[in-house]
């Protein structure tokens, strides 16, 4: 393995690329491969076993290309996938999952908000985590049905949005929430909307700063953080419409691939 080879990152579709912007602006001289799958998006809805094929199809497609780290940039495919993924290819593998710990121990309210897919939530990782460090807090879980289909379609910011989140919102403000958890990629790109509608004592919380750290932590500790200054080589593929992943990384190439 080599410093210069590229990091991969894989998502259902556009949402990994909040995650993306977190890893490009911590580790900037490092060289990235973007995997869309939208064509497939949304995994929340589908079995495990489906969320395993596409991850492991995501997986050695970014391996093809010499990945020397593969980001799972999706909550869905790393609570049903990550041990499959670890346990077979031999190269270091970060997820996200919902940042259930902070919000759990920062509460005053003792209520907590996640707002995930129904993969995430009904996930074995998800609930064992939960478990572990919800135990005296009340967690209102809400299912963003039809939240990434939105963003996927580039309608982050519309009329009809909003009044689907104020819709899935309901539940929580009704046991006065501190905090809310982002459960999904896609998400960030609500924050602006989840601001508005939201008290503004309620903090909203995402997992992509994390990961970025947890990407830089895991490569310096095996030697393979690029150190050479220079402007790095940014690759985003998709397969599905490239003019809206566009829409999310105005500043790089998006190249349509069928995979």
């Amino acid at each position: 393995m080599k410093k210069s080879q590229p990091i991969g990152i894989f998502d259902s579709g556009i949402g990994g690329t909040s995650i993306f912007k977190e890893i490009h602006t911590l580790l900037p001289s490092e060289d990235i491969i973007y995997l869309a799958d939208s064509f497939n998006a949304p995994y929340g809805i589908k079995s495990k076993e489906k969320i395993i094929a596409l991850s492991k199809k995501n997986t050695e497609l970014l391996l093809q290309e010499s990945c020397k780290i593969i980001v799972v940039a999706c909550n869905t495919a790393t609570t049903n996938a990550i041990d499959f993924l670890r346990n077979n290819y031999d190269v270091p593998i970060i997820g996200i999952e919902p940042a259930i710990k902070p919000a759990a121990l920062k509460t005053k309210q003792k209520a907590i908000g996640i707002l995930a897919t129904k993969g995430t939530l009904s996930s074995e990782l998800f609930n064992k985590t939960s478990g572990l460090f919800a135990k005296d807090v009340e967690v209102i879980e809400v299912i963003g049905s039809g939240l990434v289909e939105a963003i996927e379609a580039g309608e982050e910011n519309t009329p009809s949005t909003k009044k689907l989140l104020e819709e899935l919102l309901q539940p929580m403000l009704a046991k006065s929430i501190d905090y809310l958890v982002l459960g999904c990629s896609h998400y960030p790109y609500l924050i602006p909307i989840l601001q508005e509608l939201l008290p503004k004592n309620v903090v909203i919380i995402d997992s992509g700063e994390a990961v970025a750290r947890q990407t830089k932590f895991i490569l310096n500790s095996l030697g393979l953080l690029n150190e050479e200054q220079k402007k790095a080589s940014i690759s985003f593929y998709t397969n599905k419409s490239p003019e809206i992943l566009k829409h999310f990384v105005p500043d790089h190439p998006v190249h349509y691939l069928d995979f």
